[in-house]
């Protein structure tokens, strides 16, 4: 279901917006259970998408990257890695973590407080999104048009 899905090896990664040849990217290391990191990754994807696409666009980039990397980072107990890179056709947002463990799509428990409803989110506002297979645990992605509304 991944489509021109990227990967991060366990040992890459640089924390900086840098500009590639496929466009702008931030991409960051995450420590195990390091949830300080969350707002950290919003700040870092809204400085990269501050001239990008129509109103409302990058704030919908924030919530669901922070849905991703909070996933990773509180379900699997382990590092993460993330990758956000800007193309001409839009935003690619990917969250590679280091166990095999695939999530599960699941309707939120109205007794559950807040939990539950992460990848609720991620499929309801995402152009596009899935979860990518590696040797060693997997990728969770989304992409959003910059052009869509």
């Amino acid at each position: 279901m991944a489509i021109g899905a990227s990967s991060a090896k366990a040992g890459e990664e640089t924390d900086t917006i840098t500009e590639r040849a496929h466009g702008p990217q931030v991409r960051r290391r995450l420590g195990r259970a390091d949830l300080r990191a969350v707002p950290e990754v919003r700040r870092e994807v809204r400085e990269l998408l501050r001239h990008w696409g129509r109103p409302g666009r990058s704030e919908i980039a924030e919530l669901l990257t922070s849905e991703l990397v909070t996933n990773a980072l509180v379900h699997t107990d382990d590092d993460a890695v993330l990758t956000a890179v800007v193309s001409p056709r839009g935003l690619r947002v990917e969250v590679r973590d280091f166990v095999a463990r695939r999530p599960h799509l699941r309707a939120p428990d109205t007794g559950d407080g807040t939990h539950g409803r992460g990848l609720v989110l991620v499929q309801s506002l995402a152009d596009a999104w899935g979860v990518r297979s590696h040797g060693v645990g997997k990728s969770v992605w989304f992409e959003l048009g910059a052009e869509a509304a």
